[in-house]
């Protein structure tokens, strides 16, 4: 709470100097200040005093967000705060008390370690308009003080000891443009945050965080297209994208289950520096205290289907369907292998063919984000399953694999308008038998999206939605055909939720999480 109750001091201390500056000073005061001091120190501290003032509005948002940039400013700026009121009249009231709002700073200095740069943030309506309204009423208030005095063009060049109203004028005028130059120079240079592409190195650090979990999906961070938030000590990371406002998280956050909380903690803080709305997309169920923790609301998305491996056989008569599809491959003259991660550039070209085929075949875009597509550094991370016939490769899927053995999964799986009919059901019992084999524990055959939700009259808005769409949506997306194909290998289902703020954001996030794995809003009805 420390940051943000300085930061509501340090506004009101702004508050205070402006309106002592639009004020008339204490005559008894002044006539003291006279006999020490030069007219020229008590004029220019009654202008600086404003300026402060002004300064320590603009600075109180970045204290509330921790940044150290203003932290350090707030303290020196408290500090001419502080001579001015004493040098302009005296005012040793407000001088005490920015000197006990500067010692509560200084208390609170661990709290401001965020280093992000002080004019890169967004701003916030609300911090704005308390902003501008504070300037304009110590200007009105200026303005009936001095009501009593007729106004001249005379008076803003008149220097005097009791010459209040032409140094509330020239204060007045130094803090509108203060306060206008900031505007304006938030106008020209827009702030947005440019999500910046992780580099090698923090490719390579990723590896060793996600080597600390079982999950397989944050291997998408090889695809490039989303920036990474490191914990201090560099062994977790969230990964995530910004849509418009929206900062979409993708999953959990990566890397041992200690540094989760500390994890969402540092993402939404970064989220608040930029004034975005945090979202974490595709959170598993176990998880999800560590976002209720924060206040989070959330929604279910659909379910996970995950094979048991160590039940899996391709013996008795559930595994019948298995055995016709591998007999069918056979029998259609192809064959089934695992080219090794190492072998994976040597074939990339038939891959390439396969997968613009695939493309053109659907009539489809590559989409991003949550879904993989097809690049060659991407591929060539990992190995991949492939149905070769007479020599040539008419189906392939990359295939994700935990080192521990915990779990392996698949991401693209695309197969040539050639290939045989019965080539993608035959490569999924062809990789099942692998992985069994291998002696992997789970095999994660992704999401089926809006399936699993409770049909109640009771249930809330979302859910009823959802339900709908599943059951009636088919003609913009095989929700069902998804689910009954994945129920062919007889996974566990397990729920996947989204977490948002809660409120009436969530149609705008949906859209903007859409066009995220789109490709842009223009792309979200394509294939």
């Amino acid at each position: 709470m420390a940051p943000r109750l300085l930061a509501l001091l340090t506004f009101l201390a702004g508050a205070i100097l402006l309106f002592s500056g639009a004020t008339p000073a204490i005559p008894a005061r002044l006539a003291v200040l006279d006999t020490i001091l030069p007219l020229g120190v008590i004029e220019w501290s009654h202008f600086a005093g404003s300026i402060a003032g002004t300064l320590l509005l603009l600075l109180s948002q970045g204290l509330a967000r921790r940044l150290d940039a203003a932290y350090y400013l707030t303290a020196a700026t408290m500090v001419v705060g502080m001579a001015a009121s004493l040098l302009k009249g005296f005012d040793y009231e407000e001088a005490t008390l920015l000197g006990v709002v500067l010692i509560f700073l200084w208390r609170a200095r661990r709290q401001f370690t965020r280093r992000a740069a002080l004019f890169d943030v967004e701003l916030s309506a609300s911090w704005i308009a308390a902003m501008v309204g504070t300037v304009a009423s110590s200007i009105w208030l200026g303005f009936f003080a001095y009501r009593h005095v007729a106004y001249s063009n005379q008076l803003w060049w008149e220097f005097a000891l009791y010459g209040d109203a032409s140094r509330f004028l020239r204060a007045s005028v130094g803090a509108a443009v203060v306060v206008l130059r900031f505007g304006f120079g938030r106008l020209v240079r827009r702030v947005r945050h440019r999500a910046p592409q992780p580099t090698d190195a923090d490719l390579a650090t990723a590896a060793a965080a996600i080597a600390a979990q079982p999950a397989t999906a944050p291997n998408l961070v090889y695809l490039r297209d989303k920036s990474l938030i490191f914990n201090d000590e560099r062994s977790a990371f969230v990964m995530y994208g910004v849509q418009g406002r929206t900062w979409v998280a993708l999953g959990d956050p990566v890397g041992p289950p200690e540094a989760t909380s500390r994890m969402v903690r540092l993402f939404l803080e970064r989220c608040g520096e930029f004034d975005g709305t945090p979202v974490f997309y595709e959170i598993r169920k176990d998880q999800l205290h560590h976002y209720a923790d924060f206040g989070l609301a959330f929604v279910k998305l659909g379910e996970e289907a995950r094979v048991d491996l160590q039940a899996f056989t391709l013996e008795g008569s559930q595994a019948s369907r298995y055995r016709q599809a591998i007999r069918r491959l056979a029998k259609d003259g192809a064959t089934f292998r695992v080219v090794p991660r190492a072998n994976v550039p040597d074939v990339m070209d038939q891959l390439r063919r396969v997968s613009n085929n695939w493309l053109r075949h659907k009539a489809s875009a590559e989409k991003g984000f949550s879904l993989g597509f097809f690049d060659e550094a991407y591929l060539s991370r990992f190995p991949v399953g492939v149905v070769e016939r007479d020599g040539c490769i008419q189906a392939f899927a990359n295939i994700w694999a935990d080192a521990s053995r915990r779990e392996v999964s698949l991401d693209l799986m695309r197969y040539h308008e050639d290939a045989p009919k019965c080539a993608m059901e035959a490569m999924m019992a062809h990789l099942l038998v692998w992985a069994s084999a291998e002696g992997y524990r789970w095999f994660a055959l992704g999401m089926a999206p809006l399936s699993g939700f409770e049909r109640s009259a009771s249930a809330p808005l979302w859910t009823r939605l959802g339900a709908f769409m599943y059951d009636h949506g088919g003609s913009l997306y095989n929700f069902r055909g998804l689910r009954a194909y994945k129920e062919k290998f007889d996974p566990v289902w397990e729920p996947r939720y989204l977490a948002y703020p809660g409120g009436l954001k969530l149609p705008r996030i949906l859209a903007d999480i859409s066009a995220l794995v789109a490709g842009g809003y223009l792309q979200i009805l394509s294939k």
